[in-house]
């Protein structure tokens, strides 16, 4: 089918959930698990006398990932945090993460964020991306090498502009870590029909103000705010501990506190 939401930067948060909310009349459970066993036996084959796991972040993409991987025999999986997380979150994570999880922090905290300020609530797309290298991508590549691992499953898509690899969906980066993206070609609605249909439990995040934008990330990393004040405004909202906290180490959240008393 061809998307009704179109491109991940270019989607309203109010159209995820107006699509969600109708998503039975744009994709039947009959289609939907015609897609689920053909990228089932796609994963089979890609992995087969591999050692595999997935990567496993509590966002939709790697909820349905993770759902299919162990209808797949693929259990092992990784999330990579920070301690920027979102409180909410964390616990959402412990009540709802799958059995075989193993869970590796980063460890950048407030005082590493004083010394990298551009990392703060970057507008700039290239300072948001950092955010998947600096944690993501150093945990998952930890996790590679300390589990002997061969492939390493991601819920990528193209329809989020995310690079995925050649025609086979899979790549080898410089540290020699194999990346595989079997939902690559799913659209944003297969995504939100698998949950729909499956009924699986999806983080807070996505009830807060932009949840379908952002996605789950530290909060620091937070995009889509147009400036720092409406940042700290918005994580208020969802954590006003969060904000307490970090008053004691930047001004512009100190600022925001006097505005509001």
């Amino acid at each position: 089918m061809d998307s009704v939401l179109g491109r991940k930067q270019r989607i309203k948060n109010s159209d995820w959930i107006e699509t969600f909310d109708k998503i039975e009349q744009l994709i039947t459970k009959e289609e939907l698990d015609q897609l689920v066993n053909k990228t089932i036996q796609d994963i089979k084959a890609k992995t087969k006398g591999k050692q595999a796991a997935y990567a496993w972040s509590g966002g939709k993409d790697s909820l349905v990932l993770g759902e299919i991987c162990r209808r797949a025999g693929i259990s092992s999986c990784v999330l990579v945090i920070s301690n920027l997380e979102y409180k909410a979150f964390t616990q959402w994570v412990e009540d709802n993460k799958p059995p075989e999880l193993t869970i590796i922090n980063t460890g950048q905290d407030l005082k590493w964020l004083v010394t990298h300020p551009h990392m703060l609530f970057p507008q700039d797309s290239k300072y948001a991306a950092q955010w998947f290298h600096i944690v993501q991508h150093r945990g998952q590549a930890k996790y590679y090498k300390e589990n002997n691992l061969d492939m390493l499953l991601l819920g990528r898509r193209r329809a989020d502009g995310n690079y995925v690899g050649k025609g086979d969906n899979i790549y080898t980066n410089s540290q020699g870590v194999t990346r595989y993206s079997p939902l690559s070609d799913w659209t944003h609605e297969q995504v939100l029909a698998y949950i729909h249909y499956y009924n699986l439990a999806m983080p807070p995040i996505y009830d807060w103000k932009n949840g379908y934008l952002c996605g789950t990330h530290p909060w620091p990393a937070r995009q889509w705010t147009g400036s720092t004040e409406n940042a700290w405004s918005e994580i208020y909202e969802i954590d006003s501990s969060i904000v307490n906290e970090a008053a004691e180490y930047f001004e512009s959240a100190k600022a925001f506190l006097k505005t509001i008393k």
